[in-house]
């Protein structure tokens, strides 16, 4: 079949390529016009030799390039030459000079640019989410406790002492929060527990103070009213001091029994501390010895178990269920918060938002800490407690020489090499009891 378009009459095909049969050269005519035969329907797909691009096309000629299907005619030269382009070739598949490397039309993806524009914006991520963070937990913090009220104080020595304390605060507290914690539900709060946390490079050293140790209340400032109360050499309770003008005088008669500086002050109530247990899904325990006691509610068996919040409260405050009393409850008390920290400083809390952020704000919320206490301090405070139960780690009770009047003296000397030890942030060596 014959895939040139109809002749007329007329027409001169049959001259084409053979000249004119006048001599003379042949004038201009008008090119008559030519029915084109209408273009049979597009296949669905391409042919294989028509895929990519091919400036070789030429005037509809099947086979080169994205041609339209064989037999159509567009009727006129488009001008362009066979094998043309910058590169030159006439094969098929030629290079077409300042396009190369493009794939129908499109630029190749550039992946180191992908990568890179990623990289930036996960780290412009983190650190929104990471400053939001900070200042979120920062504005959380109750700093109500001055220790520029606090008079006469030791000089500072090497590494950094916290003391902390648990008050048995029932801030917040339904009615139906203390029946179930059994915290009772007696006005204002006393401390329940005190322990100084001394975080130095010799590793971290953690010491009890006993709530029925018996220590003298020095001369003080007035936290409140500002007024001077001098020392009559009053020997009470050390929670005595903090139930007469609360945290800034329990500072003054550490210090000053002591002779070691207090640097941090952190405190939190009963409520705080069993929501942080719970937020964190509970924290697993090893009780050598079952117990039991009707005050606090604790009624534990022997063995490795996981206590929720209420638990927790009720195994860190027992004492009528030991013949030690107070000196095994501390023990206790330090066996636990060395749990809590090594459980709750994990990838599995820090890394997930739905862990952290709970467990942060369960604590945040009922802490009381100085007002020179950043988050910075907090957690260095935090990962030292973890560190307590490590290898360079030291848990003791301040050491005891007897009791008086069912109060805990103080064994002086050893007392004192002690704090020297945490003073000049040597590796302690005392025992306590």
């Amino acid at each position: 079949m014959n895939d040139w378009p109809d002749r007329r009459p007329g027409d001169r095909g049959e001259r084409y390529g053979r000249g004119s049969a006048s001599p003379q050269p042949e004038s201009a005519r008008a090119m008559p016009h030519i029915q084109r035969r209408p273009a049979p329907p597009q296949r669905p797909t391409v042919p294989p030799q028509s895929q990519g691009y091919d400036d070789r096309y030429q005037g509809g000629q099947p086979g080169y390039g994205n041609s339209p299907e064989p037999g159509y005619d567009s009727g006129y030269n488009t001008g362009q030459v066979y094998g043309g382009g910058a590169g030159g070739g006439g094969g098929r598949g030629g290079d077409r000079g300042g396009d190369a490397g493009y794939v129908q039309g499109r630029p190749p993806v550039d992946w180191r640019r992908r990568i890179k524009l990623g990289a930036l914006t996960l780290v412009v991520v983190l650190l929104v989410v990471s400053v939001s963070t900070y200042f979120w937990a920062d504005g959380k913090l109750k700093r109500e406790v001055d220790l520029a009220k606090v008079i006469e104080r030791p000089e500072a020595g090497d590494g950094t002492n916290y003391l902390i304390v648990g008050s048995d605060s029932r801030e917040g507290m339904s009615a139906e929060d203390k029946k179930r914690l059994r915290t009772g539900s007696a006005e204002g709060k006393r401390t329940d527990s005190m322990m100084i946390l001394h975080d130095g490079s010799n590793g971290p050293t953690l010491v009890s103070l006993p709530r029925d140790s018996q220590v003298e209340i020095p001369s003080f400032k007035g936290s409140e009213s500002g007024k001077m109360f001098p020392g009559t050499g009053r020997q009470v309770k050390l929670n005595a001091a903090y139930a007469e003008d609360g945290p800034e005088l329990l500072v003054r008669t550490v210090e000053f029994n002591t002779g070691l500086r207090i640097d941090h002050y952190v405190e939190i109530g009963f409520g705080g501390f069993a929501q942080i247990v719970d937020a964190i899904g509970g924290v697993e325990m090893d009780i050598p010895k079952a117990f039991k006691d009707k005050k606090s509610g604790a009624d534990f068996q022997a063995g490795k178990q996981t206590l929720n919040g209420e638990q927790s409260l009720a195994f860190v405050r027992t004492r009528y269920a030991f013949a030690g009393s107070d000196l095994d409850r501390t023990k206790n008390q330090q066996k636990f918060l060395a749990a809590l920290a090594s459980q709750t400083a994990t990838p599995s809390t820090i890394l997930n938002p739905f862990k952290l952020y709970p467990t942060m704000g369960a604590g945040l919320d009922t802490l009381i800490v100085d007002k020179d206490m950043s988050l910075w301090s907090l957690a260095n405070m935090f990962f030292a407690m973890k560190g307590v139960t490590g290898g360079d780690g030291t848990s003791m009770n301040m050491p005891i020489s007897g009791s008086s009047g069912g109060n805990l003296v103080w064994d002086k000397a050893k007392v004192k090499q002690l704090v020297q030890q945490l003073k000049n942030d040597e590796k302690v060596t005392v025992k306590g009891n």
